[in-house]
C-alpha cells in the first residue's frame, strides 16, 4: 500500500512570491491607440503627439465603450512572469489564443529543487500540502533514476552505439536519455510547480484578461497576477486602464448553481471514456463534403471551373508537396496564402484525453482550440491520471509512479475533506492527471499540427493522438491519404534536407516507411 501522505518525511519546498515585471511595451500606448481611431475618420495619418485631453475623454469612452477595441490592441507588453504555477498558466494565461508564450520546459530543464505555488492555509493543512509537494519531488528524482538506464539502452540501440563507439557518441545518447528521463518523471510533479516565462499580450487582451480574471481553476492566483501585469503598465501609462475602471467580473455563470446542477464527474468520466473506445483522439464530427468543398473553394480563388481542374486535381494541387511548395515551408505561410485558404472550409472535431502536462503543450496550437474542463468541477476522489509507455515497461518505475499517483490523490482529498477550497487543493494533482476535451480546426491549421506532431520528436501523447487523428481523417476522405505525416514525410523525394530538425534528428528514417513504423521512445 502506499504511504499515507500525512505521515511520510517531510521535505523542503522552495515557495517565492510572483514576479512581474514590463519587459518591453510600446510608447504612448493610450494616445496612440486615440491617434488610430482618429486615423479612421481623418485625410492623413494622425500622430500621438497630436492627441488633446478631449479627446482621450470622448474617443477613448466612445471607442472602449462602445465595442470598438480594435484600436487597443496595436499596444504589446512583454511581461516576464516567473514564480508562477503550472496550473494557473493551463487553466488561465494559455485558454485562449490571443497571446505569445516561451515557457521554461519541463522535458528538458531538470527541476531539482521542489519549487511550487503554496496557497494560503492554515498550519496544518499547509504542512500536508508541502508535505505532498516535497514527496512529489522525490518520486521524480527517484523515477528519472530508474528510468534513465531504460531510455539510454532504447536510443543506443536507434543509433547503433556501442563499448566500440566513439566517446562524444556515447555521451550525445546519455544527455539524450537523461533528457527522456526527466521529460517521463515530470508526469508525478504537482501542477502547483513553479514555471518561468515570457508572455506578451495586446491591450486588449489584457483588459479582457482583467475582467475574466475569476475565469479558471485558479482565481486567487489569476487575479494577483493580473492586477500586477496591470500595475506594470500603469507605471508607464496610467491612462490606459484608470480611464475606463473595467473591474473584475464576480459573478461568472460557471459557478452559479444553475449551470452545476447534477454535476457527477465520477459518471463523465466513466461516459467519456466509453465513447472514445480505447483511443487517445476519437473523431466526434467532420465535414462529410470537406473534398469537394476545399475543391470548390480553390476554383473560386483561381477563377477556374470544374471541368478545368476537377476535385482530385484541386485537392493534389494544394496538398501534393511536389506540386505545392507551400508545404514544405516551416514558416506556416498556410494563412498567408490565397489558395491554402480553401482549406480553412474543412473542419473536424475530435474528443481526446491526454494528461495535464501534455496537454498543456497540445493547447499551444492555439488555431486548434479545445473546450477543456474546469477541474475545480470535474475532481474525481480516485486516481485519475495517464501513465507513460517508458514508465509502463519498467515493473519498478510503474510500482513507484502508482505509489505517486496514490499519494498525490490521497493528500488531495485529505485537504478537501478539510474543508480546504477546491481551489487550492487541486494544485497538488499531478501533471499525470487526466485531462477529457473536445477540440476542433479547420483542415489548414490541423495540417500544420499534424506535420509537426507526428514527427517523433514530438510529446509522447500529442503524437499518439495526432497518428490516431490521421488515421481517421485518412479513413473517411482517403484522398488526404498520401499527404499526411510528418515533415520528413512530406520532403522526401522532393527536397532537402529530409528532415528539418537538424541535430535533434530522431535516428530513425521514419519517412521510408510511415505511416507503418512504431516509435520506440
Amino acid at each position: 500500500m502506499p504511504a499515507n501522505p500525512a505521515s511520510a518525511p517531510t521535505g523542503s519546498v522552495e515557495t517565492a512570491r510572483p514576479q512581474v515585471t514590463l519587459r518591453n511595451w510600446f510608447a504612448h500606448p493610450y494616445d496612440s491607440a486615440i491617434a488610430a481611431a482618429r486615423t479612421c475618420y481623418s485625410p492623413r495619418l494622425v500622430q500621438p503627439e497630436e492627441i488633446t485631453d478631449k479627446q482621450r475623454v470622448t474617443i477613448g469612452a466612445g471607442t472602449f465603450f462602445g465595442g470598438h477595441h480594435t484600436v487597443y490592441q496595436h499596444a504589446h507588453f512583454e511581461f516576464g512572469l516567473e514564480n508562477v504555477s503550472r496550473q494557473f498558466v493551463w487553466s488561465f494565461l494559455h485558454a485562449h489564443p490571443f497571446y505569445n508564450s516561451e515557457q521554461q520546459s519541463q522535458r528538458y530543464v531538470r527541476l531539482d529543487q521542489a519549487r511550487a505555488y503554496v496557497p494560503a492555509l492554515a498550519p496544518e493543512e499547509g504542512a500536508i500540502y508541502e508535505r505532498a509537494v516535497a514527496r512529489a519531488w522525490e518520486h521524480y528524482r527517484a523515477l528519472a533514476q530508474l528510468l534513465e538506464p531504460d531510455a539510454r539502452r532504447i536510443l543506443a540501440d536507434i543509433w547503433h552505439v556501442g563499448e566500440m563507439s566513439h566517446p562524444k557518441r556515447v555521451q550525445k545518447v546519455g544527455r539524450q536519455a537523461e533528457k527522456r528521463a526527466i521529460e517521463v518523471a515530470r508526469y508525478v510533479l504537482p501542477v502547483a510547480a513553479f514555471t518561468t516565462m515570457v508572455h506578451t499580450l495586446s491591450g486588449i487582451v489584457l483588459h479582457r484578461l482583467r475582467r475574466m480574471a475569476l475565469a479558471s481553476d485558479t482565481p486567487s492566483e489569476g487575479r494577483a497576477i493580473v492586477e500586477a501585469m496591470v500595475a506594470r503598465v500603469r507605471e508607464v501609462d496610467p491612462q490606459f486602464f484608470d480611464r475606463f475602471g473595467m473591474e473584475p467580473l464576480e459573478d461568472l455563470p460557471e459557478w452559479q448553481p444553475a449551470w452545476r446542477a447534477g454535476a457527477d464527474a465520477e459518471a463523465f468520466v466513466r461516459e467519456f471514456d466509453a465513447a472514445l473506445g480505447g483511443r487517445v483522439s476519437k473523431l466526434a464530427a467532420h465535414s462529410p463534403q470537406a473534398i469537394e468543398i476545399v475543391a470548390a473553394a480553390y476554383r473560386a480563388t483561381l477563377g477556374l471551373a470544374a471541368c478545368a481542374c476537377g476535385d482530385a486535381e484541386a485537392i493534389d494541387r494544394l496538398l501534393n508537396p511536389a506540386r505545392n511548395p507551400y508545404r514544405l515551408e516551416t514558416l506556416n505561410i498556410g494563412v498567408h496564402s490565397p489558395a491554402m485558404r480553401a482549406l480553412e472550409h474543412a473542419q473536424f472535431t475530435f474528443a481526446k484525453k491526454l494528461s495535464h502536462t501534455a496537454d498543456s503543450q497540445d493547447q499551444r496550437h492555439r488555431m486548434v482550440p479545445g473546450s477543456r474542463p474546469l477541474l475545480t468541477l470535474t475532481d474525481t476522489r480516485a486516481p485519475d491520471f495517464v501513465t507513460p509507455r517508458l514508465v509502463a515497461a519498467n515493473p519498478r518505475a510503474r510500482e513507484l509512479y502508482e505509489q505517486a499517483m496514490a499519494e498525490a490523490w490521497a493528500a488531495k482529498n485529505e485537504l478537501l475533506d478539510r474543508g480546504v477550497a477546491p481551489e487550492r487543493a487541486l494544485y497538488l494533482l499531478p501533471n499525470a492527471k487526466a485531462i477529457r476535451l473536445v477540440e476542433s480546426g479547420s483542415l489548414l491549421h490541423l495540417l500544420h499540427k499534424w506535420t509537426m506532431r507526428t514527427c517523433f520528436n514530438a510529446q509522447e501523447e500529442i503524437y499518439q493522438a495526432s497518428i490516431e487523428e490521421v488515421d481517421q481523417a485518412r479513413a473517411i476522405h482517403p484522398a488526404l491519404a498520401r499527404y499526411l505525416g510528418p515533415p520528413c514525410y512530406l520532403r522526401a523525394n522532393v527536397t532537402t534536407p529530409i528532415c528539418t530538425e537538424g541535430s535533434h534528428f530522431c535516428g530513425i528514417k521514419v519517412w521510408q516507411s510511415f505511416p507503418e513504423i512504431d516509435r520506440p521512445i
